[in-house]
């Protein structure tokens, strides 16, 4: 397996693991402004890793 595309893999897992976390506050939450300052940043940190990995996974060739 070629490194960029473990890396990619990793990311893709952290994004998801954001994305998840923002879904479990985002129902726990009760519209403090701490709890919508969490939801915004771990929301686009999420997004972004999560993009970025499935990025890496899909545009990396697999050379044999």
């Amino acid at each position: 397996m070629n490194l960029k595309r473990m890396f990619g893999a990793i990311l893709t897992l952290l994004g998801l693991g954001g994305l998840i976390y923002t879904a479990i506050v985002f129902s726990t939450t009760n519209g403090s402004n701490r709890d919508v300052k969490s939801l915004i940043i771990y929301g686009v940190l999420g997004v972004v890793f999560f993009i970025s990995g499935i990025g890496l996974v899909k545009t990396t060739k697999d050379e044999s």
